[in-house]
């Protein structure tokens, strides 16, 4: 039997590493890109064959898509986020999903997030774009303000937000504020930070930066009725999700001065053209979902990937399975290989 894998819509992986070379001898392996709006019986359709896909954050698959293609045996996130994967679907269709363990992007996702802050409190692109125009004249405008004198608020204090939390405390001696339901109060404490209501974090933060999964609770939690409750002249940075933040309501923030700044390395319906709205304001900094593009963590994400499809076809299960219950399937299609 020929194993077939998939790398899907991947600009990375492999390209630091010798993974592909190494899956090359064990798979017959295809590059592919397939639009992010392509999803279902298409989608099934397009990847039908395929025993293995690499996958990351687009497009989504759906229970339609699980249904459908009956050859694909393991998703294997190039990441470490699942939400564009229908993983109750795969689950009751045997199909095992496997993702990076958090902290090999950990401390790249952390550090992109203080880059942001930085950028956005400095006017460093802004400042930087104007001596490119001949306007280093212009330097009086671009007077900024320091995280020390600010108060963070961290939505989500899990892998990457508590790394984030730590380099704030310890790197700026800022005082940080936390929510995350998921978290007991005491544990966020003994991080050295205070725990806050989602409410209380809006109204108090100077700059707040955004570290939750995206779920049916997180989708647009970010919204006008959010944005009402800031302090004026909030920073916000998102290395999320981008459906974290309706991009219309940011918009309307922007425009009505409550945010006076925004760091994305996310943005919802991303890959974006040139011609998206948030692009025209020069106090908004969008990078191209970079998060996790470290030498360290590429190839920390190659590894793992590539020891998950060798685990797999020994008919082992890999360490970093997300649906365990999997297992337990009786249609469990790794049995198959």
């Amino acid at each position: 039997m020929d194993i077939k894998l998939a790398i899907v819509n991947s600009k990375s992986f492999g390209k630091y590493t010798n993974a592909i070379e190494e899956l090359e001898k064990i798979c017959k392996v295809s590059i592919m890109e397939i639009h992010k709006d392509v999803e279902g019986t298409t989608l099934a359709e397009t990847l039908e064959g395929f025993h293995f896909i690499i996958a990351t954050s687009y497009p989504r698959y759906d229970r339609l898509f699980f249904k459908n293609n009956k050859s694909v045996v393991s998703i294997l996130i190039h990441g470490i986020s699942t939400d564009n994967i229908d993983l109750k679907a795969a689950t009751e269709e045997g199909v095992v999903v496997v993702k990076v363990p958090g902290p090999v992007e950990r401390e790249a996702v952390a550090e992109l997030t203080i880059g942001l802050m930085i950028d956005a409190l400095r006017h460093v692109t802004m400042a930087s774009n104007k001596v490119r125009e001949g306007k280093w004249s212009e330097r009086g405008r671009y007077v900024g303000s320091e995280i020390t004198s600010k108060v963070v608020g961290i939505v989500g204090v899990g892998n990457i937000g508590s790394r984030v939390a730590e380099i704030l405390i310890k790197g700026f001696k800022a005082k940080v504020l936390a929510y995350d339901p998921y978290i007991p109060a005491e544990k966020i404490k003994r991080m050295g930070l205070q725990p806050v209501t989602f409410d209380e974090l809006l109204q108090k933060s100077d700059i707040i930066t955004i570290h939750c999964a995206l779920t049916e609770e997180t989708y647009h939690m970010f919204n006008e009725n959010s944005f009402k409750k800031l302090k004026d002249g909030v920073i916000i940075i998102n290395t999320a999700r981008g459906a974290i933040i309706d991009t219309n309501a940011l918009i309307k923030a922007l425009e009505g001065k409550k945010v006076s700044a925004v760091g994305l390395d996310v943005i919802e319906g991303e890959p974006i053209e040139a011609s998206h709205p948030l692009l025209r304001f020069d106090n908004v900094i969008i990078t191209p979902h970079i998060g996790a593009y470290t030498l360290e963590a590429l190839r920390g994400m190659d590894r793992t990937i590539v020891d998950s499809v060798k685990s797999l076809l020994k008919k082992e299960i890999p360490e970093n399975i997300v649906n365990k219950e999997v297992i337990s399937n009786p249609r469990l299609r790794l049995k198959s290989l």
